[in-house]
């Protein structure tokens, strides 16, 4: 079993799922609540300290680091976005 796990590169999976992700996301139905959290700013004041990131920003950054231009164009079209994540799978399983 350990074997099978050698190969595995968890932190990829994770990185390849949460581009997927982020395509049905932005392809979602606006009055959905999954795009309505996702697109909210909460109110009210912060704590003291670093403002926490939020998951899309994170997602923004990565997709940055890996030169993916115009990703929002992109993920709207599903076979557009589904090329763009197959041409980085090389690099995420490096």
């Amino acid at each position: 079993m350990w074997n099978q796990c050698e190969d595995f590169d968890i932190v990829a999976d994770i990185t390849k799922k949460r581009l997927e992700w982020i395509g049905h996301l932005v392809r979602m139905d606006h009055g959905r609540v999954v795009t309505k959290i996702s697109d909210s700013k909460p109110e009210g004041r912060r704590r003291l300290g670093r403002p926490r990131s939020r998951w899309l920003e994170d997602a923004a950054k990565d997709l940055c680091e890996m030169q993916v231009k115009r990703w929002r164009q992109n993920a709207v079209d599903r076979e557009e976005w589904s090329s763009v994540i197959n041409l980085l799978a090389p690099e995420l399983f490096f």
